[in-house]
């Protein structure tokens, strides 16, 4: 029974934005109601299956391959996790902070949209499936970062449709050519038969397909040129979920699926990643050190923190895999409050330059803890989540003989940090100019937002042992296990 929740997570939020877009022609604070109502229920179940063994859910009663299957696995459980809590939190911060737009409805409609996408891609067992998910994602996603319906907006919104179609037409050829091949979109019926017919020219084609389709989604540099523009002009829970779980969901988690679960992961793919989550942390972090638009130099550092995750997965180690998976999700955790702290900052004091700030940590001690703490954790600092994750990756490289990755890693962390000490010396340090002498802290359910995860990340890092053994190994396990991953869908 417990395997009902996988439709459920998908079912309830594509409800509740039908309900919101139908009542919020006539009552306008629907979606401020139910949206954060959707967003908890979706939350407990992710947590609820935690606990819950691997397994499958056949819609429609249909058995793999024939009908389409969700899965459940220990990677699906990390994933949707980090979904769920982010898309959560950053409702509740929502409540607040858009209160300066209108057609708050078609946002919190659009929200959750986008919300019906991510956890679709994480639970399907099926190619198609994945790109239709992914797609409904994707065009929430579009028009949220247009929402402000500015120039600034619109220009970065139809950028990155227009890039982020290119990357949906790759990933559909690789599935037309995966289908050809194996006369199925069953992911595991497909892993099925690249295990007995072995990687040919034409599947290698399509592996690189995926792999760039995934990667321009993810952010990974050279395809990159999207998201600088997409995460600062859209609203700042927009960009929390942008940055913290849809780069990760629609770009590594479906490239892990696909390279793992499916293609068996060949060393050549996984060199392809690895070298691009180098090439992406160092050309990341080198193009934020220049930046003092705050929204815009947390974007270039997705890039660069992406970096890390790829590096993680493409060492092809339990180690590595687990170690990127553990920065996926702090990355999850430190940069969507980094987003939000961003995004009271500039509600409070109307601009995102850092030149134009100074001594707010006088008037905003909440957003400006939370800043400092979201600062310490991406840059590495000790006890914060990001300097585990940050160190695993590092020490997983060492392990696989991998001397001049872990060399650019520590590196890129601390270039990261000097990145950050600016930040927090331009924002929050120094005198405070007198246009902000009245300046308030944010309202509460924004600072609610902001405490949980500032919290989280002091937690994940004094626990990281915990979190590691329960979460994140069991999950680099699954991932490595093709073999288990077929038995699971269709049998031996």
């Amino acid at each position: 029974m417990n395997n009902v929740l996988l439709p459920l997570s998908v079912g309830i939020p594509l409800l509740t934005t039908v309900v919101i877009l139908l009542i919020g022609k006539f009552w306008k604070s629907i979606g401020t109601l139910l949206a954060p109502i959707c967003g908890l229920i979706t939350l407990i179940f992710a947590i609820s299956l935690l606990d819950v063994p691997a397994g499958t859910y056949w819609m429609g009663g249909w058995p793999p391959p024939f009908g389409i299957v969700l899965v459940i696995d220990s990677l699906t459980k990390v994933l949707l996790l980090a979904v769920n809590l982010i898309s959560f939190l950053a409702l509740i911060y929502s409540v607040s902070y858009m209160q300066k737009y209108t057609a708050v409805a078609k946002y919190y409609a659009l929200f959750l949209l986008m919300l019906v996408g991510l956890n679709g891609v994480v639970l399907t067992g099926d190619l198609f499936n994945l790109f239709v998910f992914l797609e409904i994602a994707s065009i929430a996603s579009y028009a949220l970062v247009g929402f402000g319906v500015e120039h600034e907006e619109l220009e970065a919104g139809f950028k990155y449709l227009i890039l982020g179609s290119v990357a949906s037409t790759a990933i559909l050829v690789a599935i037309a050519i995966v289908y050809s091949l194996t006369g199925t979109v069953n992911m595991a019926d497909a892993a099925r038969f690249v295990v007995n017919m072995g990687m040919n020219k034409a599947l290698l084609f399509a592996a690189a397909l995926f792999i760039f389709g995934f990667s321009l989604k993810a952010g990974l540099v050279p395809f990159h040129a999207w998201l600088p523009d997409a995460h600062p002009s859209a609203p700042a829970p927009v960009s929390a979920m942008l940055s913290g779980v849809l780069i990760k969901v629609l770009g590594i988690y479906a490239m892990m699926r696909v390279v793992f679960s499916v293609f068996g992961a060949p060393a050549e793919l996984l060199n392809i990643i690895l070298w691009l989550g180098v090439i992406s942390a160092l050309v990341g972090v080198f193009l934020a050190l220049g930046q003092y638009d705050i929204k815009r130099l947390m974007a270039y550092h997705s890039v660069s923190q992406i970096g890390y995750v790829a590096i993680g997965i493409g060492l092809g180690t339990p180690l590595g895999i687990a170690a990127g998976l553990f920065h996926l999700f702090n990355h999850a955790i430190f940069k969507s409050l980094l987003f939000l702290d961003a995004g009271s900052l500039e509600s409070a004091t109307g601009t995102r330059d850092l030149r134009q700030m100074g001594g707010l940590m006088k008037k905003m001690p909440v957003t400006s803890l939370a800043t400092v703490t979201g600062s310490l954790s991406i840059a590495g600092v000790p006890p914060f989540n990001g300097f585990f994750s940050k160190l695993l990756i590092i020490l997983a490289a060492i392990a696989a003989k991998q001397y001049f990755i872990a060399a650019i890693a520590a590196f890129v962390g601390l270039l990261t940090l000097a990145s950050f000490t600016k930040v927090m010396r331009f924002s929050l340090l120094g005198p405070l100019p007198d246009i902000y002498k009245k300046l308030h802290d944010a309202p509460f359910t924004m600072l609610f937002s902001l405490v949980t995860l500032s919290i989280l990340c002091f937690v994940i890092g004094i626990f990281y042992p915990f979190f590691m053994d329960s979460l994140f190994n069991p999950a680099a396990a699954a991932i490595l296990d093709q073999t288990k991953y077929i038995s699971m869908i269709i049998g031996g």
